[in-house]
């Protein structure tokens, strides 16, 4: 069963139902579908007050997990999670170590409008999709040996990243509608926003997704331009990063961002 988890408000509660509704329609038998469990270590007396907020704001949750001031990430692999999402970062990074997939939420600066139909996540490459083997010899041996070394490795597929898994069960949510000729009109899809450049570190990337088995809708190279044009174009949903600075871009133009605590950008940013 497909299970997503939020700790905050969901993404997109339109487009999530949206893909529920549609995969109900195609497969009345099959519980494959979102699934989002509120998971907090409040108390169980708070939990009319949890109810009474999701019932104001209209959100589809059935499922809580309180857990009385201990912290939840424990029960992440009982309840089968594929995406823990939370504004506290500590919890995050606990579970990114636990091997879930996990992000911390940052909410947008300014409102814009989201698809309702159409579930969109973007997703950074090095150390969010794949590891961050060659962004450790960005930061350590400069763009120049970066360059050189992922044309001497572009058949070496890239080790997987934290959000590898995620973006395999989007994939496969994707090819429940591909197999009922609803490729064209499918409301999931997927965006990798990358700095690399497409020339001269494209093709290991690209390749790498293929080894996987693995499609992306549509792939942006941005050799080293700002993500949040392209984002503010794009309208994602979501959108993964593990640099805050590209957080903070994607954030100020209005995308709603969240930050992957992993890899060698980490220790940078806490010794900025």
């Amino acid at each position: 069963e497909y299970k997503p988890k939020a700790k905050s408000k969901p993404y997109s509660k339109g487009a999530l139902e949206h893909v529920n509704a549609r995969l109900l329609e195609l497969y009345p038998d099959d519980e494959e579908r979102f699934d989002i469990v509120l998971m907090t270590n409040n108390h169980a007396q708070v939990g009319v007050r949890l109810i009474n907020s999701i019932n104001h704001y209209g959100l589809t949750i059935e499922r809580f997990c309180m857990t009385g001031g201990k912290s939840p990430i424990g029960y992440l692999t009982a309840y089968l999670t594929n995406l823990y999402l939370s504004a506290d970062s500590e919890k995050v990074q606990e579970a990114i170590e636990a091997g879930i997939a996990s992000a911390t939420m940052f909410t947008a600066n300014k409102d814009v409008a989201y698809s309702d139909t159409q579930l969109r996540v973007a997703f950074d490459g090095d150390a969010v999709l794949f590891s961050d083997e060659s962004e450790q010899i960005v930061k350590e041996q400069g763009l120049d040996r970066f360059f050189e070394h992922e044309q001497l490795n572009e058949n070496k597929p890239l080790a997987q990243g934290p959000l590898k898994g995620f973006l395999e069960d989007l994939g496969k949510l994707q090819k429940k509608f591909y197999a009922k000729n609803e490729r064209l009109n499918c409301p999931i899809r997927t965006f990798l926003v990358t700095a690399r450049s497409a020339a001269s570190s494209g093709a290991r990337v690209l390749k790498t997704l293929r080894s996987w088995g693995l499609e992306i809708d549509e792939a942006l190279f941005l050799a080293g331009a700002p993500k949040g044009p392209i984002l503010v174009k794009i309208r994602p949903h979501i959108f993964f990063d593990d640099q805050m600075f590209h957080i903070e871009g994607a954030q100020k133009l209005g995308t709603i961002a969240a930050h992957v605590p992993y890899g060698i950008a980490q220790k940078y940013h806490k010794s900025a």
